[in-house]
């Protein structure tokens, strides 16, 4: 009895404690959704550092590199560069897909034949399928979910969210693309992967929704350009 006692002593002292530092709005930042979340916020506020950091380097460089000079000379490749890989806006007609996972069948009903619980989702690679297929199309300027896509993008799903240059999205997901309207939908139209996905979509209703558009504007990338490698442990 006496154990008894004092065990639930410590316990209480414990949750006193933990009462006065936060109490249970601290435990709950310990979750998943709460650490997820935290890092987004994370995520944000340092690439708005970056843009504002960037922001001051070009001031810099501009004002040490008068007119004629090679300074100045660097700067103009540079910002010809920054337009051809995505660093600038880009404007002008395009093309505007949604990828939506399916309604959940309802309980107790069986699933079609052949059919898994993970066919009703979006998958990394149907969004893939159709972000190589606007390239495919001539697209000159591409984003998924608002954030612009470059040589260095990876979009990664984990579980039914995706996740993109440290963000975390879930569906319904967006790409959209500037370029012509008719070669941007006959390549979405040409590609194998994105014809799977719309029979799956007609077949259990996966969201597919693609629209052209006369006129969008894209942002520039504001990510991090430096390209970083695997090492082999230990």
């Amino acid at each position: 009895m006496p154990v008894v006692l004092v065990g639930a002593g410590v316990l209480f002292v414990a949750s006193a404690h933990a009462g006065r530092v936060g109490g249970v709005r601290t435990l709950q930042a310990t979750t998943l959704p709460g650490l997820v979340a935290a890092e987004q916020s994370r995520v944000a506020a340092l690439q708005a550092q970056v843009a504002s950091v960037r922001a001051q380097v070009d001031a810099l460089s501009r004002q040490a590199g008068p007119t004629g000079s090679a300074v100045a000379a660097e700067l103009d490749r540079a910002r010809t560069l920054g337009g051809l890989v995505g660093l600038d806006p880009v404007t002008g007609p395009g093309m505007s897909v949604a990828l939506d996972d399916a309604p959940a069948p309802p309980p107790g009903q069986p699933l079609p034949a052949g059919m898994t619980p993970d066919d009703f989702v979006v998958h990394q690679q149907d969004v893939q399928a159709v972000v190589n297929a606007l390239w495919a199309g001539g697209a000159t300027g591409m984003s998924v979910m608002g954030q612009r896509i470059v040589t260095t993008s990876a979009v990664q799903c984990v579980g039914n969210t995706l996740i993109l240059d440290g963000r975390v999205y879930s569906p319904p997901y967006t790409i959209r693309a500037v370029g012509d309207p008719v070669r941007l939908a006959g390549a979405l139209d040409g590609s194998a992967q994105v014809r799977v996905y719309r029979e799956y979509s007609a077949l259990i209703g996966l969201g597919y929704a693609a629209r052209s558009v006369s006129s969008m504007t894209l942002p520039g990338y504001s990510g991090g350009l430096n390209l970083r490698y695997a090492r082999p442990a230990g």
